[in-house]
């Protein structure tokens, strides 16, 4: 039989122990996100698999917002975030702090995420860009890589929600 568990046997966290646990060596930089349901849903998928901070940059919303917590589900209260009014800036920033700069871009001679191997000793940040613009190409100048989702359809476009938890998976399973 394969019942399905309740939510009392999750084993979730309190948000204390949330706080304290050992959070995965991931950034995430939302650059111009418009979507209110997409920085909810990267909050919600950044808990499950405690990455380490999120930076919401330029017109990105900022909890606390309705639309954000109404996707995030508490999940804003738990997650480290800041804001920063220039993308640039933080990339800048963390390159500083020898954090690994990864834009989620279709650019020239990108690497396939399938291809990519993260070094276990590194720290990564993985800059999501806007839903129509994408990642500002001066980000994507100054970042140490660019990591593209293969896409066989006709569309070559993933929700940006849905490409974080694409990545944010692939990262945490190739690392752990």
């Amino acid at each position: 039989m394969k019942r399905k568990l309740k939510n009392e046997e999750l084993d979730r966290l309190e948000v204390s122990e949330f706080k304290e646990a050992k959070k995965t060596p991931i950034i995430i930089i939302l650059d111009n996100i418009r979507s209110l349901n997409n920085i909810g849903s990267v909050f919600r998928t950044s808990d499950a698999f405690l990455i380490e901070k999120i930076y919401l940059c330029g017109i990105t919303a900022q909890p606390p917002h309705n639309d954000i917590r109404k996707t995030a589900l508490g999940s804003t209260e738990t997650v480290d975030w800041e804001y920063a009014e220039n993308t640039l800036d933080v990339v800048e920033k963390l390159k500083a702090e020898d954090v690994n700069i990864c834009s989620i871009e279709q650019a020239e001679n990108a690497t396939m995420l399938n291809d990519f191997k993260p070094q276990s000793n590194k720290k990564y940040a993985f800059v999501f860009g806007n839903e129509v613009k994408g990642v500002d190409q001066n980000v994507v100048d100054e970042s140490d890589v660019v990591i593209e989702i293969p896409q066989y359809g006709t569309k070559h476009s993933l929700n940006i929600s849905v490409s974080c938890g694409v990545v944010i998976w692939d990262i945490f399973s190739k690392i752990k």
